[in-house]
């Protein structure tokens, strides 16, 4: 259910490891209608818990194989891409994550301290003299990271799933499933195994409505610039880039030299409510651009040419899963919390592990099994949601103000996973 990336490396992967089963994708919209076609195109090692958080969880060695798993996705997209004949402007630059103020730059040599401490992790850490951001006092590198155009990697692997001889069924809505049968408005399906891979769509569905909380995150592109501006920025082909605040932002250069910029900032709304009309918001459309001049002084006018946005899916304890009942023959996989274009990929291959009942690396994994705690009911959930964004732009206005790490961050840390 979702013929997102998730669902879709999960039928690719299956059909791999079986090409005689019988598999079919039920999507309500289009393939890659929802996050999987409209984020960032960061394909990154990125998990929504730190590896200190899942060493706290479930120890050292399993937070290891975890970090392991994660670095070793990003090759692994670009090349399962590849062999599909997948073009999706796979190109593996790495992230630039500016450190723009003293309290940054502290927090960016923590980083690099406990990544290497960990031994996993690739990070380097750039001085002032390598970064032109405004204000940057250096930077973290993380050469595990490629440029992706997210929507032709989805739409390209729903071709690739169609040719395997799976059947994707689009403009069908699930109404609900149980042990080997899922409910639509245009019939029932029946299998003996059910996977639900609906992400921040699931608040839809009666059955997942507080297992997952829609965040809408929103986007902009840029007319193409000349290369004279990009070497200005310090941004070469292949590298995405942020900084260090809290309230998330995430760029890349497009393969046409765009900028294609976004954040979070958009609230969340009552009743876990997605509509269409919620993919846009002007201010947060305008906060986008002029966050682009302030880190980036060097750029001309923009033209914004593309604007748009879309719900990702945020458990409550920030903690992505994947889980399989042999016995029911349910399975599921999602949370990701903005961080899923390679995670889905890992999620697709270890369904497929488990459905095919094999004992791997990937079926071991911390993840594999773990079951986040509900949503409160609502106003709780309204309230507490939109107290947490405000939370992280108080967080950064007292850096600013203090020059200090700030206190509301550091309460809100274990909330979202840190």
């Amino acid at each position: 259910m979702g013929a997102g990336l998730t669902g879709l490396w999960t039928a690719h992967e299956l059909l791999k490891r079986d090409p005689g089963l019988r598999v079919t994708v039920l999507e309500k919209r289009i393939a890659g209608f929802g996050a999987s076609g409209r984020n960032g195109g960061w394909c990154s090692t990125l998990f929504p818990q730190s590896t200190a958080a899942l060493e706290k969880r479930h120890g050292r060695d399993a937070a290891l194989a975890m970090r392991r798993a994660m670095v070793a996705t990003v090759d692994e997209v670009g090349a399962a891409a590849r062999a599909a004949g997948i073009d999706c402007h796979y190109e593996r630059g790495g992230t630039i994550v500016f450190a723009r103020s003293e309290t940054q730059w502290r927090a960016a040599q923590h980083e690099v301290e406990r990544a290497r401490g960990y031994g996993v992790d690739a990070l380097e850490l750039w001085g002032a003299d390598r970064v032109r951001a405004r204000d940057a006092r250096g930077a973290v590198y993380d050469p595990a990271c490629a440029r992706v155009h997210p929507a032709a990697l989805v739409r390209g692997l729903a071709r690739v799933v169609e040719r395997q001889g799976a059947t994707i069924h689009e403009q069908t809505t699930v109404q609900g499933w149980q042990p080997g049968a899922v409910r639509t408005d245009r019939g029932t399906v029946r299998a003996r195994h059910v996977i639900t891979a609906l992400e921040g769509y699931g608040a839809a569905v009666p059955q997942t409505k507080r297992r997952i909380l829609p965040l809408y995150s929103l986007m902009v592109a840029t007319q193409p610039l000349d290369d004279a501006v990009w070497e200005a920025m310090g941004i070469a082909h292949g590298q995405t880039f942020s900084d260090g605040r809290h309230l998330v932002i995430y760029g890349q250069r497009t393969a046409d030299n765009r900028i294609a910029f976004g954040g979070r900032g958009a609230r969340y709304h009552w009743g876990s409510a997605i509509r269409d009309e919620y993919d846009r918001v002007e201010r947060v459309f305008a906060h986008l651009v002029a966050t682009l001049h302030e880190l980036f002084p060097q750029l001309p006018p923009l033209e914004i040419e593309h604007a748009w946005g879309g719900p990702l899916g945020v458990p409550r304890d920030w903690h992505a899963s994947v889980a399989y009942d042999p016995v029911t023959g349910l399975g599921s996989a999602g949370g990701y919390v903005g961080d899923g274009l390679s995670t889905t990929n890992l999620a697709g291959r270890t369904l497929a592990d488990l459905v095919t009942r094999r004992d791997t690396e990937l079926t071991r994994l911390p993840w594999v099994g773990h079951r986040s705690p509900s949503w409160e009911p609502e106003p709780l959930r309204f309230l507490g949601a939109n107290a947490g964004l405000v939370a992280m732009t108080a967080a950064d206005a007292e850096e600013r103000a203090t020059g200090r790490g700030s206190i509301i961050a550091r309460a809100m840390s274990p909330l979202i996973g840190h």
